[in-house]
């Protein structure tokens, strides 16, 4: 970068921010340094493109130049900004929390549909990292309950803030527990929907992460052990549990798991089971129903 005495104007600063991160490559580095500029000045990334001229303070170059090298070092942008986007909200993010995914909004999606017409919907979510998807259903659907789970206390530390910056308090109960070990047993049989976003990941799919996940993103969230349905495994029988009769299971798997996924759920004792595809169209959500 320039030295402190000279100016440094928003496109002389995003100009050399694409061309460093591309130089370390970044897989789309003008859009990091969109990202990482915006952070630093507070102007949208459309203002970027309208204030060329404007000159950068002396906080603002110091908050771009950490962010830079912290992008340059692999680290994704949302961790960065300490922020993620989700359906129509934003949520904290940090490291040691996964970070949300487009795909995970047509899980929710899915829960939202068939809560449609349900008086007072309680819904236990299992595995609930940032909260996006139990804030998501909070927000989306007004009438719901949502009991949410994580055995990361990072997780649910930052779920809790995200819960409170949404002003879902009332909707919303985090709680710090493996699994459903917490879940208050007088719920059992009283849940309209259980939904998962488990950890996933085949352990041969985790060894050709990227960088950007595999070495940033917290393990815990991600593997799945060899198959990637160790999870479900177990969440088979606690959602079979909490879920009242005809109870929806909605769980995000890999897109080679699915298969086997659905014949472990109707093994189970879930009826009506279907894949969902992501937005890619790739197999990415099992829905079955307790019978």
């Amino acid at each position: 970068m320039t030295q402190p005495d000279q100016v440094w104007t928003v496109k002389a600063a995003l100009d050399w921010t694409r061309s460093y991160l591309e130089r370390k490559g970044d897989g789309n580095p003008l859009l990091s340094a969109r990202h990482l500029l915006s952070l630093a000045t507070g102007l949208s990334h459309l203002e970027l493109y309208t204030h060329f001229d404007q000159p950068l303070s002396l906080d603002e170059r110091t908050i771009l130049r950490d962010g830079v090298r912290r992008r340059a070092e692999g680290e994704p942008l949302q961790y960065i900004s300490g922020k993620a986007p989700f359906r129509h909200i934003e949520v904290k993010v940090r490291p040691g929390v996964l970070i949300p995914r487009p795909e995970t909004e047509v899980l929710v999606g899915e829960v939202l549909t068939f809560l449609e017409g349900i008086s007072d919907p309680l819904v236990l979510e299992i595995g609930c990292g940032s909260g996006c998807i139990a804030c998501s259903l909070a927000l989306e659907s007004p009438d719901a309950h949502v009991v949410a789970t994580d055995i990361s206390p990072e997780a649910c530390a930052v779920a809790q803030e995200n819960v409170e910056l949404l002003g879902v308090r009332e909707q919303v109960d985090i709680l710090s527990c493996d699994l459903d070990a917490s879940v208050p047993g007088s719920k059992e049989g009283c849940f309209h929907a259980v939904v998962s976003n488990p950890p996933y990941i085949p352990d041969r799919v985790m060894e050709a992460l990227p960088a950007e996940v595999k070495d940033f993103e917290p393990e815990l969230a991600l593997a799945g052990g060899a198959d990637g349905l160790d999870v479900l495994r177990r969440l088979l029988p606690a959602a079979r549990r909490w879920l009242r009769s005809g109870g929806l299971f909605a769980v995000e798997l890999h897109e080679e798991c699915l298969d086997a996924a659905a014949s472990l759920a109707e093994a189970a004792g879930f009826v009506d089971g279907r894949i969902v595809d992501d937005l890619a169209g790739k197999p990415r959500i099992l829905i079955a129903s307790r019978g």
